[in-house]
């Protein structure tokens, strides 16, 4: 039932996201305590500001106000994706080429050949070939994972401080 709540909502927020410059990065429909919320993650070139939260919010807003997909009582959060700005599109692994990302899999993998199989790979995003994710791996056996996105759980931006 989420996943088709989600989907409704998707296909109709994407065009207003879209006319406004933002990104659609995540959006999820969840029980937070007693009760509903929808949060939708935005982003853009040079990032998210509270003025695009506000505005976003509006239009979303409007939108499923007129088109009532969710039945129920929710609370509509919009904000920007964070820090750790998940990576869900393989044109994601391109557009952040060069930073730092965690991935993990859903099972047990050993892409680099060396009988160390695992789950969760830490390093550099080198992009994508084909539809594998080349990563260079920060570890102390270091070397270069080719993963592929079918094979991915989750995969994350890591601040560095």
């Amino acid at each position: 039932m989420r996943q088709e709540i989600q989907a409704q909502v998707e296909e109709l927020i994407v065009p207003i996201l879209d006319d406004f410059g933002y990104e659609l990065v995540d959006l999820q429909y969840k029980k937070e305590g007693s009760s509903m919320a929808l949060c939708v993650f935005i982003d853009k070139p040079g990032g998210i500001t509270l003025d695009d939260c506000v505005t976003v919010s509006r239009e979303v807003g409007a939108i499923l106000e007129i088109e009532d997909p969710i039945k129920a009582a929710y609370r509509l959060e919009v904000s920007s994706p964070g820090l750790d700005r998940p990576l869900r599109k393989p044109a994601d692994f391109e557009r952040f080429a060069g930073q730092k990302i965690k991935v993990k899999t859903l099972c047990m993998l050993d892409p680099d050949r060396r009988g160390h199989s695992r789950k969760t790979f830490t390093g550099e995003l080198l992009g994508l070939e084909g539809d594998m994710i080349r990563i260079a791996l920060d570890d102390k056996r270091g070397g270069v994972a080719m993963i592929a996105v079918a094979d991915l759980e989750k995969a994350n931006l890591v601040e560095e401080y």
